[in-house]
């Protein structure tokens, strides 16, 4: 075998018909086939080898290297495995010219050996070259070869050595058959994975141990769990790489709740599951928030001995943290000897995957700091942040829209070298983007050596919710000529650019677009940028008539921005048949009832107002906890409304009533909103004047330097008061005033907010 050549994966395979005739082993069996042919050769015992033995590597390297004396081929295994062990493609040459050197080229064992050895240090070249000048070669041989191109991800080769295999009348084993799928789930070939799958089942070994293992893990990797899930259930002899395999393929596909009915039988047919099983089953808890069956998988990994592998112990902890266990997770973080730059980024990425899940944004605030705490600490320890930690870390900024340190993180990525990873990119980008710098998103974006399509997804949605439409519809152009092919959320970006600027025929062309070139159907965000145009734009009953000709049955969102158009634009009946509706889908976000509630309120709809607050109290929605916080210094303020807590409360209170008296000059004139505050249904009017994003912007200003920007996050939408009255502060004081609330970001600069004044509808 001179050669490789360029394999085509689609070519049929020869089909053996005398395979039956040679029963398969295992790979035990064939390990054991090989000491015994070790064994069994004529081996003489030559002087000198029983000192070879004795002496320790770097010694025994210099004997065989400067030295004539023979040895016996056994004692070139010792030495071949401590190449394997140190990596060392330079040893295994050493050891290799020894070999061609004492005539010991011909033992098949230690030539097999060989092959393993330059394989596994990755030198597939000098792995050829041994196996095209072995005299004799086997199955073990072929099979050696082959899993060398598998590990060293060269999967079409592997499947060429195979094909020439069978062309030599060569018969493969189960375990040859094994690496053959391997090769096949690498290379993401369904027909050749079925090719080899018909193959097996001709010969009647689809029930062998190690290939039913190879079949359910090339399912799982193909993405068909059924086909997987059938290829295990035909193992007649279950081992736990067979039950691993089915838990695995189970959580790969998305089907967590399977995999862990799966762990549950492995234990009730008596198999004893090793790490692997638990990391996986870990996993699937993860994915379930299943706390209960994790805690019990802690103690079962203790109980087997598994406490201290690493894998388990990193589960174990990100399962804590999303769970909201944190003290565990931090005691057991604590109590690691070894800690890994996987355990710092499990810690991280579970504080920043807490953000998402708990139960209030304050609460996702302070996970995000410690987060950053846990970065801080990480760059203290010596060890080196690598890509997924400046993924996580700067996803962490975004949410917390803490613009200092995600700057900061972008310098480090510049010094380490990791800016030009596009997934880091493509980060810093987002973090910009949601702390109100657009500036620094667009060169972050300019700056990047490849752009995926995220990457220009990213850029587009992030000049959309900046108001600045023509840049991202100028930039949608330059990705189409760029070849890159959009996807439906590049469209949401486009789609709202269009609706922010008004472009109601550009819309109506980019939405026919991506049905016909792209072949993309519309989903529920779509629909909902055509409608927030309409909307805008004051053309209720377009808005309307389009809602009902969608494919798609309205979603809550579609409601709300519908009623939040017509209490803007006078449509009060419009708006009471379109809050029936929403009823009708038992929303359960209690800001939605608060918009309901409002609109009643001031209409005198006092039946509809006992009739939503009945409704509240069955659906068991609490009240609507209005929080706001700013960051100043690595610190964290956070306010409620009317809060006098604070113990700056008094300026803050006289820097604020000035404020006011600032605004009103300017025009403003403070709204006032009711409530319903006893069962009865009486009606008081609440002033605003003391909202919660006010106090915070208040604070900012007395605590930070002239012209930094103020940057607040809010727990709930801002009303239309406090929108107006920001609009002026910004104007008053020069100052970029940056507030994310539950719905959207709102940059305000010199009088003008980036959404529109669409925030001030609701």
């Amino acid at each position: 075998m001179a050669s490789l050549p360029s394999v085509a994966v689609t070519r049929t395979l020869k089909l053996d018909p005398e395979f039956r005739k040679h029963p398969t082993g295992s790979p035990a069996a064939e390990k054991s086939q090989s000491i015994s042919y070790q064994k069994n050769q004529t081996l003489p015992h030559l002087d000198g080898s029983s000192k070879l033995r004795s002496l320790d590597f770097r010694e025994a390297l210099l004997m065989i290297k400067e030295g004539p004396e023979k040895v016996q081929s056994s004692c070139y295994v010792p030495l071949l495995q401590e190449c394997i062990d140190r990596n060392s493609v330079l040893d295994a040459q050493i050891v290799h010219g020894h070999i061609m050197k004492t005539g010991t080229q011909e033992d098949l064992f230690t030539m097999t050996l060989l092959i393993n050895v330059y394989a596994k240090c990755g030198a597939m070249e000098n792995a050829l070259k041994v196996f095209d000048n072995m005299t004799k070669r086997n199955v073990v041989s072929w099979t050696t070869l082959m899993t060398g191109y598998v590990h060293n991800l060269q999967p079409a080769l592997a499947i060429q050595v195979f094909q020439e295999m069978l062309e030599t009348g060569a018969y493969p084993t189960n375990y040859t058959l094994g690496t053959a799928l391997n090769a096949c789930s690498l290379l993401q070939s369904v027909r050749l994975g079925r090719q080899f799958h018909a193959y097996i089942i001709k010969y009647e070994i689809d029930f062998d141990t190690s290939v039913g293992n190879a079949l359910c893990s090339l399912y799982s990797k193909l993405g068909n769990l059924e086909s997987a899930i059938k290829s295990f259930e035909r193992i007649r002899e279950k081992n736990v790489i067979s039950w691993t395999a089915a838990i695995s393929a189970s959580g790969d596909n998305g089907e967590a709740t399977r995999g862990l009915r799966f762990f549950s039988e492995m234990l009730a047919n008596d198999i004893k599951p090793n790490e692997f099983t638990l990391t996986s089953v870990l996993s699937l808890c993860c994915t379930t928030l299943s706390l209960g069956v994790g805690s019990q998988i802690h103690s079962m990994s203790i109980k087997l001995g598994y406490e201290s592998y690493i894998p388990i112990a990193n589960s174990i902890m990100y399962l804590y943290l999303k769970c909201g266990w944190v003290s565990e997770a931090h005691k057991l973080f604590d109590g690691m000897e070894t800690v890994s730059l996987v355990t710092w980024n499990a810690m991280i990425a579970g504080h920043a995957q807490m953000m998402e899940i708990v139960g209030n944004d304050l609460s996702a605030c302070k996970s995000g700091y410690e987060a950053l705490s846990i970065f801080v600490k990480l760059n203290r320890s010596g060890m080196k942040p690598d890509l997924f930690t400046f993924s996580s870390i700067l996803t962490v900024c975004s949410r917390l829209v803490a613009l200092e340190q995600g700057e900061q993180i972008h310098a480090q990525t510049i010094k380490t070298g990791f800016l030009v990873d596009v997934v880091v990119g493509t980060a810093l980008i987002n973090m910009y983007n949601k702390c109100g710098s657009i500036e620094k998103a667009s060169k972050a974006f300019v700056e990047m050596d490849t752009r995926t399509m995220i990457s220009w997804t990213s850029m587009i949605t992030g000049f959309s919710q900046h108001g600045w439409s023509q840049q991202a519809l100028q930039l949608f152009e330059d990705m189409r000529l760029a070849g890159v092919r959009p996807n439906q959320i590049t469209f949401v970006g486009v789609l709202s650019a269009c609706s922010q600027a008004g472009m109601f025929n550009e819309a109506l062309s980019y939405f026919e677009l991506m049905q016909k070139e792209y072949k993309i159907k519309p989903v529920m965000d779509h629909f909902a940028c055509l409608i927030d145009m309409f909307v805008r734009l004051g053309r209720l009953n377009e808005a309307f008539d389009f809602i009902k000709k969608m494919d798609l049955e309205p979603s809550e969102f579609i409601w709300s921005l519908l009623i939040a158009g017509c209490r803007s634009h006078g449509n009060s009946e419009l708006a009471f048949y379109a809050a029936d509706q929403l009823l009708k889908l038992k929303p359960k976000h209690t800001e939605t009832y608060v918009l309901l509630l409002n609109m009643y309120l001031s209409a005198g709809r006092w039946q509809d107002v006992s009739r939503l607050r009945k409704v509240m109290r069955d659906e068991k929605l609490g009240k609507l906890h209005d929080w706001s916080w700013i960051s100043i210094k690595d610190k964290v303020y956070s306010f409620k409304p009317n809060d006098k807590s604070h113990f700056h409360s008094a300026d803050i209170y006289e820097s604020l009533e000035n404020l006011l008296d600032r605004a009103k000059s300017l025009g403003y004139e403070s709204l006032e909103t009711l409530e319903i505050t006893d069962e009865d249904g009486e009606k008081t009017p609440s002033s605003t004047a003391y909202h919660s994003e006010k106090l915070a912007i208040a604070f900012g200003l007395l605590n930070t330097p002239n012209a930094v920007p103020i940057r607040v996050i809010k727990s709930v939408f801002m009303c239309r008061d406090c929108h107006n009255f920001v609009k002026l502060v910004s104007l008053l004081t020069a100052r970029e005033i940056i507030i994310r609330d539950s719905k959207r970001l709102h940059k305000f600069v010199n009088g003008r907010c980036s959404c529109g004044d669409y925030g001030g509808l609701i």
